[in-house]
């Protein structure tokens, strides 16, 4: 089990994390981006489950700016109120938060960024602006097809579910064409397949993805 820290950013302003060890010396610093549920118990497990891996891993509280404490589940009841969460976050602001948990992973050695759902997207954006990291993973990045004015200035893979309903293949592709040079894998599942609390978790999926992501944070961060 990890716990929950006080991150610092750039602007002075201060965001939890929960951040998970490994049993011995970290082999490097990993920070897990958030979907829009907040850091609540599934991205926790994704932690901890990094953590096992030999990685310090932090995962900052993206909300934190606007509501803290948010640890929001995948029922249909709660799902507005995550869209209105991301709604009401300053944008510009979150790459500090971001930049912040690198620091702070720092501590691990070299750092990779993984995100999931909007976190995707950060953590293809953090590739290409923010200092101090090795790698960044995308799992589902609904917005990377509408950033691609930018490029990674690390290496970069990215997940995708054939059958997700927020991103369509059309847009898989323009990232495909607009990133020759990235490996880019698409899988017979929907969106959030990674997610065992949500009704679209694929597991088969999941574990090839995760394969791929460890095999990749081995050869990028250690």
């Amino acid at each position: 089990m990890g716990q929950m820290i006080k991150l610092t950013a750039a602007d002075g302003v201060t965001i939890e994390a929960y951040r998970a060890e490994p049993a011995g010396k970290p082999r490097g610093g990993l920070v897990v981006l958030q979907e829009i549920f907040g850091v609540n118990a599934h991205i926790k497990r994704v932690a901890d489950r990094f953590a096992r891996e030999g990685y310090l891993v932090i995962a900052p509280a993206l909300f934190d700016r606007v509501e803290p404490g948010v640890e929001l589940g995948y029922s249909a009841e709660e799902f507005p109120s995550a869209v209105a969460l991301v709604q009401r976050v300053d944008h510009g602001k979150t790459p500090l938060d971001v930049a912040a948990a690198v620091s702070a992973a720092a501590e691990g050695g070299r750092v990779g960024v993984v995100g999931y759902c909007w976190g995707g997207s950060l953590a293809y954006n953090a590739a290409c602006s923010i200092d101090g990291i090795a790698s960044a993973v995308g799992y589902y990045g609904g917005n990377i097809a509408k950033s691609l004015g930018t490029k990674p200035k690390v290496p970069v893979i990215l997940h995708f579910g054939e059958h997700d309903d927020h991103i369509p293949m059309s847009d898989v592709d323009a990232i495909k064409a607009a990133l020759p040079d990235i490996p880019i894998y698409t899988y017979d599942a929907g969106h959030g397949f990674n997610c065992d609390a949500r009704a679209s978790f694929d597991e088969p999926s999941a574990a090839k993805a995760l394969e791929r992501t460890l095999a990749f944070l081995s050869e990028t961060v250690g």
